[in-house]
């Protein structure tokens, strides 16, 4: 009989220990990088955009930055925002001066359901950049196929590395470039794509803004799970 309870002590125990490290498994770590820009390939995720496509002058670049002992890289997204537009342009813009970054469509979603925060590593200029989260839309029909999107104000202090961090309830809803007055809740877990753009005019109160040269250097974008 003592056998018989030696055995079954074992086997709950046992069971209890493999319950245990699958609730650990599950579990998701409080971090995950999204991208790292730490080589060309990387930046092969990524397309420029800008007021270019429409009879504006602004003009980007993104390129690999590689620190001088060869240990680390950094992505360089810089150019020059212009408020002027091509006298000969067949468009007829309403503004003009903007400049971004955007992710080329993922391959499927990145599902962010398990996070509350969305976390970037910047050396900037003092402009304030807008980030961007690209969602599936939730009209699927003929009429309306852009995805939905999310936007928030980034700050960047001049010349010093600088980790922001936005929540993701502070993303709002967007179309256009102008926040949707609806009550819409973001799908964390059916993003397709992020951006990070910069326009000549508006901002956060104390920040640089205006038509000229614009440089902003990323390390990394993560995701956070700030709250427990």
């Amino acid at each position: 009989m003592s056998r018989f309870r030696s055995l079954l002590q074992a086997s709950l125990n046992a069971t209890k220990k493999a319950l245990t490290w699958n609730l650990e498994d599950l579990v998701p770590p409080s971090e995950r990088y999204i991208f790292k820009f730490d080589s060309k390939e990387e930046l092969n995720r990524w397309h420029l955009y800008s007021d270019s496509e429409y009879g504006g002058l602004s003009s980007a670049s993104l390129e690999i930055k590689e620190s001088s002992d060869g240990s680390n890289s950094t992505g360089i997204f810089s150019g020059n925002l212009s408020l002027d537009v091509d006298e000969g342009s067949k468009w007829n813009m309403s503004r003009s001066g903007f400049c971004g970054m955007r992710t080329k469509r993922f391959d499927g979603f990145i599902d962010l359901e398990s996070y509350d925060t969305l976390a970037l590593k910047l050396k900037g200029d003092g402009r304030c950049y807008i980030s961007t989260i690209y969602t599936e839309n939730w009209v699927n029909s003929p009429g309306q196929q852009e995805d939905n999107s999310w936007q928030a104000f980034v700050f960047v202090p001049k010349d010093n590395w600088y980790i922001a961090k936005i929540p993701l309830a502070r993303y709002l809803p967007t179309w256009r470039g102008n926040v949707i007055d609806a009550q819409l809740e973001m799908n964390p877990s059916r993003i397709v794509g992020m951006s990070l753009a910069v326009n000549a005019q508006g901002g956060v109160p104390g920040s640089w803004s205006g038509p000229g040269d614009f440089r902003v250097e990323v390390d990394w974008i993560k995701a956070l799970r700030a709250q427990s």
